[in-house]
């Protein structure tokens, strides 16, 4: 999970705190830290990535594809 901060950093959920504990998600004092830090860790290399961002790079997978089957052909 990817937020902006300031002038181009990045934020990870290791930065973030939690409103339950108010203690940073990392450290999991709490049963909500715990399981919001689970789930970020379990999302993947797409996880942060918004929605058409990841339409995005599905065109061009498509387009990549169509060009190597006419090449081909």
């Amino acid at each position: 999970m990817w937020n902006r901060c300031k002038e181009g950093e990045r934020m990870t959920y290791d930065r973030l705190v939690c409103a339950n504990c108010a203690a940073p998600v990392s450290e999991g004092r709490c049963p909500v830290c715990r399981a919001n830090r689970e789930r970020m860790q379990h999302e993947g290399p797409f996880g942060g990535l918004n929605p058409m961002t990841l339409i995005a790079l599905l065109a061009v997978l498509v387009a990549a594809v169509a060009l190597l089957a006419h090449q081909t052909a």
